[in-house]
């Protein structure tokens, strides 16, 4: 039997579809239009906050893991995913839209929030993620991005359950104010994460403000605005679960730098004497006292070891020198290293080096034991240092401008360098050069990473260069359970070695040049060797890599 519709009172509150229980919601203590403005500010907020955990995510696993597009792809794809999933489940919460928005708003903003810490402090604490946590980043990586996106996705339903609560409209209404509102805060949050949180607070305490953020907006929309909607009992579990949140965050926040303190320690070693995040990159400086060798981490990854630094060196430019220098670029080397091997070499005029890190060449010039150790290369009068982007001033640069090339840049397969091994980016190097003039290539490393190596050398073949290979290399001297010595060894391999490629418009000779002062590592019979070691690692028929399709 069918029952007639009897129209609901005047004044009585509106329906609007599906289970609602035995008693309609309550009315709001606030008008419809203040109401709705107050959830859309709500839904800017939380997209925010949203899209925020999603960087964070991807630049802490870019940095502890390296490979910045695959970690990016693993997080937004695996986020979008969730979202799916939590869009689904939160049909279930549907009957209690308010009561679940802000529990799953305090849930969101603990583990949003303490993400990067927890990360963080695993990566520091369990030894690089050796032995059993082998496979540990991308783990917990795809567990965070899976548990964020279920949370961001059942934000949806309930809050559009709740923008109906406020006032009855047609469904594709709600729905572009929904989205409208939710659009752009994500471009508020994508906006601030890299010019505001990550600048100015860093990863860890920005994560962590975010998450107060979000906690605090959640609970006052709810607790607020649908406090009428909740039992008494409800309302104290909500707010008890909100303080504990905010508890936990503001401890966290409060203890974070000497976290970040305790954890550095971890992975580099009790001997940290410097660490500066700069513009580009953090820098982190240990040992040069009380006779500890001094070693030089970028991003996490061991750049300089005083141990065998002039090793790396004098292999990369020696052969180089080796024929006319006069004019020479150095592409990278901001730690004045490169520079001190060629103004070594008598008739050497100018020397320009292209450094994207201003705060790296301003510890490299001041900072005592850095500064020792390039011998004061930038108080040279012949050297002089750009930050400008070097594919932008290779463009700039006239044709035939220098008689060598030193590319002293980080290893090829780490995204941020992948365009400076590329095709085009050597069609411009070889534009720049005289007509004998010779480049020279850190390639990576050539034992652990051969296929990366000799796509170096037929890019730079593609590019009508010719080059010669060779490698060099030393164990580290320090003890395997120098947490120092770790971290050097999961980016470079153990033993630690390099590849280099000498590359000319003709097949260049691997020689020493005579005139220079004799180099205290290399001779002519080790880099013979050099070239013999590396040929027994070629690998034929690579492709080139090209901007449009890197193969690093």
């Amino acid at each position: 039997m069918i029952e007639p519709h009897v129209p609901a009172p005047p004044g009585s509150p509106p329906s609007w579809g599906g289970p609602r229980g035995p008693e309609a919601p309550a009315p709001l203590p606030v008008r419809p239009g203040t109401g709705r403005f107050l959830v859309l500010a709500g839904v800017f907020v939380c997209a925010a906050c949203g899209l925020v955990y999603e960087l964070e995510l991807v630049a802490l696993a870019s940095y502890l893991i390296g490979d910045s597009v695959t970690q990016a792809s693993v997080v937004l794809s695996v986020m979008v995913f969730a979202m799916g999933l939590g869009s689904l489940a939160a049909k279930r919460l549907r009957r209690f839209a308010a009561a679940g928005f802000g529990a799953l708003e305090a849930v969101l903003a603990l583990v949003g929030g303490s993400s990067a810490m927890v990360l963080y402090a695993v990566f520091a604490w369990t030894g690089g993620w050796g032995g059993l946590w082998a496979d540990g980043p991308r783990v917990l990586l795809v567990a965070f991005s899976l548990t964020i996106g279920v949370l961001i996705g059942a934000e949806v339903p309930l809050l559009m359950e709740l923008i109906q609560r406020v006032r009855r409209q047609d469904p594709g209404g709600a729905v572009a104010d929904l989205f409208a509102a939710d659009y752009v805060g994500a471009l508020v949050g994508g906006l601030a994460f890299p010019f505001v949180l990550l600048p100015f607070l860093g990863q860890l305490t920005g994560a962590l403000l975010t998450g107060t953020v979000n906690a605090v907006v959640g609970a006052a929309l709810v607790l607020g605005l649908f406090r009428r909607d909740l039992t008494r009992r409800a309302r104290r579990l909500l707010l008890a679960a909100n303080v504990l949140v905010l508890a936990l965050l503001a401890t966290a926040t409060v203890l974070a730098d000497d976290f970040e303190r305790a954890a550095r320690q971890a992975v580099y070693g009790q001997d940290v004497r410097v660490a500066v995040r700069t513009d580009v990159q953090e820098v982190v400086l240990t040992g040069d006292a009380d006779g500890r060798p001094l070693d030089l981490f970028l991003d996490g990854r061991l750049r300089v070891s005083d141990s065998d630094q002039r090793r790396y060196h004098e292999a990369l430019v020696r052969p180089a020198m080796a024929g006319p220098h006069a004019r020479v670029l150095i592409l990278g080397g901001g730690d004045g290293l490169a520079a001190r091997e060629v103004l070594r070499h008598p008739g050497v005029r100018r020397v320009d080096v292209v450094e994207p890190d201003a705060g790296l060449v301003r510890l490299a010039r001041h900072d005592p034991g850095l500064s020792t150790l390039n011998e004061h290369a930038y108080g040279d009068p012949r050297l002089r240092v750009g930050t400008a982007d070097a594919f932008r001033l290779l463009r700039a640069t006239p044709s035939a401008a220098y008689d060598v090339v030193i590319s002293d840049l980080p290893d090829p397969d780490i995204t941020a360098a992948t365009k400076l091994y590329s095709q085009e980016f050597y069609g411009l190097v070889r534009r720049v050069l005289a007509p004998d003039g010779r480049l020279a290539v850190h390639a990576g490393t050539v034992s652990a990473r051969p296929r990366t190596f000799w796509t170096v050398d037929a890019t730079l073949r593609a590019a009508g260069l010719r080059p010669v290979a060779y490698r060099a290399g030393a164990r580290d001297p320090r003890p395997a359970s120098d947490p120092a010595r770790e971290v050097g060894d999961r980016h470079s391999g153990t033993p630690r070695g390099w590849g280099f490629l000498l590359a000319a418009r003709t097949v260049p000779a691997l020689r020493l040049d005579p005139a220079a002062p004799r180099p205290h590592t290399l001779t002519p019979e080790s880099l013979a060797g050099y070239a013999r070691a590396a040929a027994r690692t070629r690998v034929p028929g690579l492709p080139p890599s090209t901007l449009v399709h890197p193969r690093y």
